[in-house]
Formats: C-alpha cells, sequence, structure tokens
C-alpha cells in the first residue's frame, strides 16, 4: 500500500512538472468569430504565479489547423519545458496564407495572428507583453506566415522564421488557395507582387529582427527558400539559413522545430538579459 501511494504521488508529481496544453477559443473582431487555438504551457508554469514567459507564435501550413503541430509533434510540450518558453499555435484556416484578403472578409488572418491573438494571450497568460518577448514562425504556408507577418508587424515580434516555407507566393497561381485570398492575378496585381515574402523582405524594419529559414534539400519548393537567402544576403539583412537532408513532410518539420526553438531561446536569451 505505502509504495502504491509512493507511486501515485510520483504520477501527480510528474503531471505538475510538466508541460500543459490548453485549446481556448479567440474572439476575432475583425472576422467577427471564433477561432481556436492551442497555448503550451511550460513546466512550473502554474507554480511560479510572478514568472514572466516569452512565446513562440507557430503557424501550421496549407490544409492544416491548430492542432496540427500537437498531434504530429507533441515533442513541441517538451520543448516548451527545456527552454522554458510559451507555444502559442493559432488556427490560420485551411488556406489564408496569413492575409487580410482584399475580396473577402471573413479572411483577416493577418490582423488576427498579428494582433488579436497576441493581445488575448498577453491578456490571459504570464508572458512578456513586448515585442522582445515574442516570435513567429510555421511550416509552409506557415513559413510564409512567420516571415510575412514577422517584417510586417515587427514593432510586435523581435523574431520570425520559416520551415519549408512557402515564401514566392506570387508563383502560386493555381491551387492552394492563393487566389481565392487574393484575387485576379492582373485585377489585383499589386497584392500578388507585393505580398510574397520575397517583395516583403525589402522593407526591413528598423527594430532588428532574428530570422531563421530551414528547409530540406529534397523539398520540392527549397527554391523559394533559396531566393528568400540569396536576397537577404543582396540586402544585407542578418539572418541564419540551414538546409537539411529531407523533404516537405512531417519528419522534416520533427527535427526542424528543435532548431528553431533553440534558436528562439537564445535570441530571448539575448534580448531578455
Amino acid at each position: 500500500m505505502r509504495q502504491f501511494l509512493s507511486f501515485m504521488c510520483f504520477l501527480l508529481s510528474m503531471q505538475v512538472f510538466a508541460a500543459s496544453v490548453d485549446t481556448i477559443t479567440i474572439y476575432s473582431q475583425a472576422m467577427r468569430k471564433n477561432i481556436k487555438t492551442v497555448v503550451i504551457k511550460p513546466e512550473g508554469y502554474e507554480m511560479q504565479g510572478a514568472k514572466k514567459y516569452p512565446v513562440v507564435y507557430l503557424l501550421h501550413g496549407h490544409g492544416g489547423n491548430y492542432r496540427n503541430w500537437i498531434t504530429r509533434v507533441p515533442q513541441v510540450k517538451t520543448l516548451a519545458d527545456q527552454h522554458q518558453m510559451m507555444i502559442v499555435c493559432p488556427d490560420g484556416a485551411t488556406g489564408s496564407w496569413y492575409f487580410d484578403s482584399p475580396i473577402d472578409s471573413n479572411y483577416r488572418y493577418e490582423t488576427f495572428v498579428s494582433k488579436e491573438v497576441p493581445d488575448f494571450i498577453d491578456s490571459m497568460y504570464q508572458t512578456i507583453n513586448e515585442r522582445k518577448g515574442r516570435v513567429i514562425t510555421g511550416l509552409s504556408m506557415g513559413g510564409h506566415g512567420g516571415m510575412f507577418i514577422g517584417f510586417r508587424h515587427a514593432d510586435r515580434f523581435s523574431g520570425c522564421g520559416s520551415m519549408s516555407g512557402a515564401l514566392h507566393v506570387s508563383v502560386i497561381t493555381n491551387g492552394y488557395d492563393v487566389k481565392k485570398r487574393l484575387g485576379d492575378t492582373a485585377v489585383n496585381k499589386k497584392y500578388w507582387q507585393d505580398w510574397s515574402v520575397l517583395k516583403v523582405i525589402e522593407q526591413y524594419p528598423k527594430d532588428s529582427l532574428s530570422i531563421l529559414i530551414d528547409c530540406g534539400i529534397q523539398d520540392r519548393i527549397i527554391g523559394m527558400s533559396r531566393a528568400a537567402h540569396d536576397k537577404m544576403l543582396k540586402l544585407n539583412i542578418p539572418h541564419d539559413y540551414i538546409e537539411r537532408p529531407g523533404a516537405h513532410d512531417w519528419a522534416y518539420w520533427r527535427t526542424a522545430i528543435d532548431y528553431q526553438l533553440l534558436f528562439f531561446r537564445k535570441h530571448f536569451d539575448k534580448m531578455l538579459k
């Protein structure tokens, strides 16, 4: 009996000192609807009421949803513990591309992810409520979102990243919902040109960004990451760039997230010291 009680106490202690996951609903005033979001809190969060945590906003890809990261890569909970950071995974719809669509008011996901989600998270959780305590990254469509939002809202995020990012949306004219978000390629030519990450990075913000681009050598869209890397070199934009063996799949992203979160932990250590 005594051994059983000891074992139960051990299990309870493991639950107390391990990452916990909240699934919450955030109301978007911009879109006038409720949107699901996953929040991962690191080990010790509940026990340290005064401690404030940095936050990584982690975006899913096309066809995905807010639960992709926590279900496909459950190790993100361990990484949240290890790096003592919160991880927030907002829903970006099947194919929002994290744009405020100029043709469909039901898609205002740039506003939602860049402003409404962080404002809600900061009001409800123990976060560092400053740009130095926020970064944003993601995979594929979410890699585009991470870089797009990171550059355009550098007043709110101090770092951004991309894993296998679809960074040149101007060439995705068939399929993947880009045309549904931006409209006709001729009528809305300005959006197609200006809202591609390859164009967005030309406007480097006055506040410096920590940037990590990561892509697999066998990835069918690695050319987009290489083009962004080459352009940033020409523009003298500081950034880290990684190519490793791998394709456009979860096997690659399960490893890529290790690099991303370590990179941003070091970034937070520098920004918050």
